[in-house]
């Protein structure tokens, strides 16, 4: 089981992670990144796969052209967990 994180542990996380909105349920965070073209998006978007593969996590997301809308959560606990700000914090990285 993965836990929860609190509402003080989002809003602490959130402050490092500024291009990131807590959803409106509170249970998940999403980001909107926009690139070049179609290849960039995409490119960034198998990069994003293959460290979610090894993290065992893995991120909804929407590619439409150049843009790629990513949103964060963890099923398991029902909310948002450490998982998803680690990988929050891998894609700030690549992007």
């Amino acid at each position: 089981m993965v836990d929860r994180l609190t509402d003080t542990a989002i809003s602490a996380a959130l402050e490092e992670l500024d291009q990131w909105q807590l959803r409106g349920d509170g249970l998940a965070i999403t980001r909107t990144l926009t690139f070049g073209d179609f290849a960039e998006a995409f490119g960034f978007m198998s990069r994003i796969a293959i460290l979610a593969e090894k993290a065992d996590h893995h991120p909804e997301w929407l590619n439409v052209y150049n843009r790629v809308e990513i949103t964060l959560t963890t099923h398991d606990a029902d909310g948002l967990s450490q998982r998803d700000i680690a990988l929050a914090r891998q894609i700030d990285a690549a992007a």
